[in-house]
């Protein structure tokens, strides 16, 4: 299936001006639709029409580069990371910021629990601690940008700068800058990754950590499946797959030939795909294949920078990558006409 899909032309999606540093899908909506979002260095996320890739919106309203992005399960809202020291809670129908989370330090990961319009909110970064916010405190005024936990507006106006709707998981238990947050279908479970190389489980109730992982290096992207069953890791020049129920069991590994900057699995396919540092390839691999394979089953190239995101679409149809030059290709990862790919 691979080598026949990877013969359609990628879609390539303009409008970024730096390098795309994220992209997530929501789950599938209304009559088979979703949406993608991206997060990119020049400060502006872009929402997008995940079956096209057309062009739906750009949120505008940070002042540093935007390190993350993800979307509520229904797409109703957009959560994004930045190193403004903040991260946002955006509306996607209207585009209007409707909380603004002050931190002390860069804002390198953002998630949201698996539910329509959810009103809690993790995230992390270079302060090294995982808060999570409850957003339904965060004020009155949906369209009010005084709702950071520091200087909070409740619904009766007053100020407690001493009790923030927020609080942190596992204090003083990360030593380095956190890159990812993951919220998967168990909402009392919260997963990190790290810069100190570890990945971690933690139990939202008991506010500590439940399990750990340490990885052969630095990690280059941490992300679940659509379904939610594996959590894909690249570090160094290995792709893990975690059980994504399991806290800390490893599935399988794979040791390549090259540094690995991001990873994405497809379980129905049995396939993977990986994008590098250090070229501009996307690689699929056999799943069910030898633990250190020399050669990929197929190489799509249409990049002109490395790829430091990857991401299959609800449905599978369709594999989405960021890169450091500054678009998001739609690769088509399915047989017969989807989208705006006629039949073959």
């Amino acid at each position: 299936m691979a080598s026949e899909a990877a013969k359609a032309v990628p879609l390539t999606c303009h409008g970024h001006s730096r390098p795309v540093t994220h992209l997530s899908f929501s789950d599938v909506v209304d009559d088979n639709q979703y949406y993608l979002i991206s997060a990119c260095k020049d400060n502006n996320p872009m929402l997008r029409d995940g079956v096209t890739g057309d062009w739906i919106g750009t949120f505008i309203g940070h002042k540093g580069a935007c390190w993350q992005a993800r979307l509520s399960s229904d797409a109703t809202l957009a959560a994004t990371a930045s190193a403004d020291f903040s991260a946002k809670v955006w509306d996607t129908h209207t585009g209007e910021c409707l909380h603004t989370l002050q931190q002390a330090h860069i804002v390198r990961a953002v998630a949201f629990p698996s539910q329509p319009r959810p009103q809690i909110l993790a995230t992390g970064g270079f302060e090294k601690k995982l808060m999570i916010y409850d957003l339904s405190l965060s004020g009155n005024d949906p369209h009010s940008d005084s709702s950071s936990p520091t200087s909070p507006t409740f619904k009766n106006g007053n100020i407690n700068a001493s009790n923030p709707p927020g609080f942190e998981i596992g204090v003083g238990t990360h030593k380095s800058t956190i890159r990812s947050i993951i919220w998967g279908s168990n909402q009392n479970v919260l997963i990190t990754a790290c810069e100190d190389k570890q990945i971690r489980w933690f139990d939202i109730r008991a506010r500590n950590s439940i399990a750990s992982y340490t990885l052969d290096g630095p990690i280059g992207s941490c992300e679940l499946n659509p379904s939610m069953s594996t959590l894909s890791v690249a570090a160094g020049k290995t792709a893990y797959f975690f059980s994504g129920t399991a806290p800390a069991q490893l599935l399988k590994s794979f040791t390549l030939p090259k540094e690995v900057a991001s990873v994405a699995v497809h379980e129905g396919e049995r396939k993977f795909v990986t994008g590098g540092n250090q070229d501009t390839w996307v690689k699929v691999w056999d799943l069910d294949g030898d633990g250190s394979p020399r050669e990929p089953l197929d190489v799509w190239k249409g990049h002109h920078g490395p790829i430091w995101s990857l991401g299959f679409s609800p449905d599978g149809k369709i594999c989405a990558s960021g890169s450091e030059d500054g678009t998001v290709k739609l690769w088509k990862f399915c047989e017969g006409a989807y989208g705006l790919w006629g039949s073959r």
